[in-house]
């Protein structure tokens, strides 16, 4: 029997180096006069005076240079220092509370509401920022969890509110959103596992149940995307294309198949249906979502399985990739395994940019990048996790201990 290829030391190694290469090229990012700055598909910043730092964009920016930091990395410091004071001065509302969804390095914000995803991963970066010793995590881990308790969590449900301006009237008010809640459930384990405050965790399994064992599990393990205020499923929501799709996206059902593991682990294997879940949402997503003709994961599906919008972006495919490695790393799971393996293959001929670094965000009909939805090279979020999760040991998620990962 061949080595299974997440155990070959060369392929752990081309992980490795892939890592450092995404990380060497979105160093662009850093040293700007405010937030970190998105990059074109050339490598230079898009960011001109008047643009918009997005606040998912600086607190992603930060977990992963915390992470990497973690790694053994050395050099990152001042980037983490940035993201956290940037955090911290512009996109946090020091009067009203909460923090801006968009903002620019100077003046009133230009998209001044407040939005649970944006919230989910400023308590990401605040976690993993403590992993690395901040002085300023425990203020900013403090903070947002006071406002996500006193704002967006909603104790009946067990989930949060999807948004609200910049006076906290609430937008939108009989939406709830399934995005939000899967990011604010990866977030609150991070939390957990940074401070060992049993209160995140049991927050991230109520989220779970609802979104997961209840919803998805009645919809055949697809992942339904769009709620009422009643948290009763809205099959027709329209949404926009970047952080609403219509319909099902197969990459949020991998992403839960791996986050599902990690809460497994962290609740004291005490949830058996969780791994009943991922095993169940991965096998979904894979039988409808992958595309047969071109690779790679389709971004969204109609509730009959047939293709709604057929782009193919770097994201579900790199979620593929840490779902498949968590469930083979998990029992052996050998159809996992062959997953793994053919996903890194279309993602190597397809999305990484051998010439120039960084991955491409969208790939078209004819397997050549575009920019539609996405512009440029987006955060560097889900391509480096995707470089990290094969290599850390077993029992180990991506918001633990990566001090002793080797290639």
């Amino acid at each position: 029997m061949p080595t299974p290829l997440p155990l070959r030391p060369l392929h752990r190694r081309w992980l490795a180096a892939e890592a450092e290469r995404l990380l060497g090229f979105h160093r662009a990012s850093l040293g700007g006069p405010a937030g970190f700055r998105m990059l074109g598909l050339d490598g230079q910043p898009l960011h001109g005076p008047d643009e918009v730092f997005h606040l998912h964009d600086t607190a992603r920016f930060v977990h992963v240079l915390s992470m990497a930091t973690q790694l053994g990395i050395p050099g990152l410091r001042d980037g983490i220092d940035q993201g956290m004071r940037f955090l911290w001065q512009r996109h946090r509302d020091a009067t009203r509370g909460g923090y801006l969804w968009g903002v620019r390095a100077e003046g009133p914000a230009p998209i001044a509401e407040k939005r649970a995803y944006g919230h989910a991963f400023v308590l990401l970066a605040g976690a993993s920022a403590l992993r690395v010793g901040h002085p300023d995590a425990r203020r900013l881990l403090d903070d947002v969890t006071e406002v996500l308790e006193a704002r967006f969590w909603e104790d009946g449900p067990g989930a949060a509110r999807e948004a609200f301006t910049e006076d906290w009237e609430e937008i939108e008010p009989d939406y709830r959103g399934q995005n939000a809640n899967m990011h604010l459930a990866e977030a609150l384990m991070a939390a957990f596992e940074a401070t060992g405050e049993r209160v995140y965790l049991d927050r991230a399994l109520r989220i779970a149940d609802l979104i997961v064992n209840r919803a998805a599990r009645a919809h055949g393990w697809r992942v339904a995307e769009h709620f009422r205020a009643d948290w009763m499923v809205d099959l027709g929501h329209e949404g926009d294309p970047m952080f609403r799709p219509a319909g099902v996206t197969p990459g949020h059902g991998l992403e839960w198949a791996r986050l599902l593991v990690q809460l497994f682990d962290l609740s004291g294997k005490a949830h058996g249906w969780m791994i009943e879940a991922a095993r169940g949402l991965f096998a979904t997503a894979t039988a409808h979502g992958w595309d047969g003709r071109r690779g790679g994961f389709l971004y969204t599906l109609g509730w009959d399985d047939r293709p709604l919008n057929p782009l193919r972006l770097w994201w579900p495919n790199a979620e593929a990739i840490g779902a498949a490695a968590t469930l083979w790393r998990f029992d052996g799971d050998a159809g996992a395994l062959g997953w793994y393996e053919r996903v890194w293959d279309v993602v190597a001929r397809q999305f990484i940019d051998t010439a120039r670094g960084g991955w491409f965000a969208e790939n078209g009909d004819d397997g050549r990048p575009r920019e539609g939805i996405f512009h440029g090279k987006p955060d560097i979020y889900h391509a480096f996790q995707a470089c990290i999760v094969a290599l850390l040991p077993a029992g180990t998620h991506l918001s633990g201990d990566l001090s002793a990962v080797a290639p």
